[in-house]
């Protein structure tokens, strides 16, 4: 790993440690029930600039870390659920940074990528709808959100549901469906032609405004705010979409990390039955568990990130390490709650809300079923060509 990577990642950790922990027990983290305040947020930006911290896996020319020297940064960044709000690292905004920097042109980005760097603004990427019988969900093949040309503009009507971070954004990206094909456009928010249906209260509390159901009636945008051009939705969607599951594993990695700190600690101090709790096979084999669970994660992440430092897309290796690392995690988590008993269900400590948020990430950005599918799919394909008389 690059000296340069691993200096960033150590002057982030020491901030998340020495600054950010302190505000988990903050009542601004608990908001309006769907997330901590954004005052709070723009309170522990303004100490992450100050620590020269704010959004570090992009340089000072605009050029990103390799995927690689990422992955250490957010990893740190995620010690605490509240690192990556505070360091500009938290999904929705750098998934939405990632794609600006590699599709958007210089006017788009001096408008809408810009704030989102600077960590003035946060955004929202408007891609999920309603999964009932005429809706999406997830799957943007079955988009129905629709846009239309009129002129110079376009014209854009649909529904979208769990829009991380909605509520509050300034920057939002919103995708359609066209003749063409996908579209994606890029507009300040609030828009009046938007509305908030619902905030459905969720098992996680971590993003700032939610997971919004929104309602998009006649939004009209100029056709300078496309991003790219018509048609090219679902590709630039695939340049957001690989690394941003990734970005998830390493920051929640991160988290559980911190957990099996705080777990471990417990089981050394709090002695049960003659002696400390660690002792126990039973308790001391779930941490060993968790040792091994967070090395194959690193190296997981690490092997994926390698691939997309090489200009490939890596949806199978992006795929394929979410559902390694979600399910890792999410072992890796209970294990915490486990050995710390009673005290694992409480909010003493921030292990319960880390099991929380994981238990959500195994859904963020497609269940794990839905990437074992594909990857099934995937091999059928390989394995018919090969066999293929």
């Amino acid at each position: 790993m690059t000296h340069r990577a691993t200096s960033i990642a150590d002057k982030v950790e020491a901030f998340v440690r020495e600054t950010v922990i302190p505000y988990e027990k903050d009542p601004r983290t608990k908001g309006d029930g769907h997330g901590p305040d954004d005052a709070l947020v723009h309170e522990m930006r303004a100490k992450a600039r100050e620590a020269g911290v704010l959004t570090p896996h992009i340089l000072d020319d605009g050029t990103h870390l390799s995927q690689r020297e990422t992955a250490i940064v957010l990893i740190r960044s995620g010690l605490s659920p509240l690192g990556p709000l505070a360091c500009n690292t938290m999904a929705p905004d750098e998934g939405n940074m990632y794609l600006l920097g590699h599709v958007a042109s210089k006017d788009q980005k001096q408008r809408f990528l810009a704030p989102l760097v600077s960590g003035e603004a946060r955004s929202a990427f408007l891609m999920t709808e309603p999964a009932d019988i005429n809706g999406a969900g997830s799957d943007p093949m079955m988009m129905k959100t629709t846009c239309k040309q009129d002129g110079n503009h376009w014209i854009i009507n649909g529904r979208k549901r769990f829009i991380t971070g909605y509520k509050g954004a300034k920057v939002g990206i919103v995708m359609a469906k066209a003749a063409e094909g996908a579209c994606m456009f890029l507009l300040d928010l609030p828009n009046d032609a938007i509305s908030i249906t619902d905030v459905p209260d969720t098992i996680d509390s971590s993003m700032p405004g939610g997971h919004a159901e929104l309602a998009i009636e006649n939004l009209r945008l100029p056709a300078s705010q496309m991003l790219g051009h018509a048609g090219e939705g679902f590709s630039y969607a695939q340049v957001r979409l690989s690394p941003a599951r990734l970005s998830h594993c390493m920051r929640w990695l991160g988290s559980c990390i911190r957990a099996q700190e705080i777990a471990s600690e417990y089981a050394c101090r709090r002695e049960a039955f003659g002696k400390s709790l660690i002792d126990h096979e039973g308790v001391g084999f779930m941490l060993a568990e968790n040792r091994i669970l967070i090395k194959q994660s690193e190296l997981m992440i690490d092997w994926a990130a390698s691939v997309l430092d090489t200009g490939s897309l890596g949806t199978a290796e992006s795929s394929m390490a979410k559902v390694s690392v979600s399910e890792a995690l999410m072992k890796i988590a209970d294990n915490c709650v486990q050995v710390m008993g009673g005290t694992g269900v409480t909010g003493d400590t921030v292990v319960e809300q880390i099991f929380r948020e994981v238990r959500a990430f195994r859904i963020y950005d497609g269940p794990t079923e839905v990437h074992k599918w594909s990857l099934a799919k995937k091999i059928k394909r390989q394995t018919l060509k090969r066999i293929k008389p």
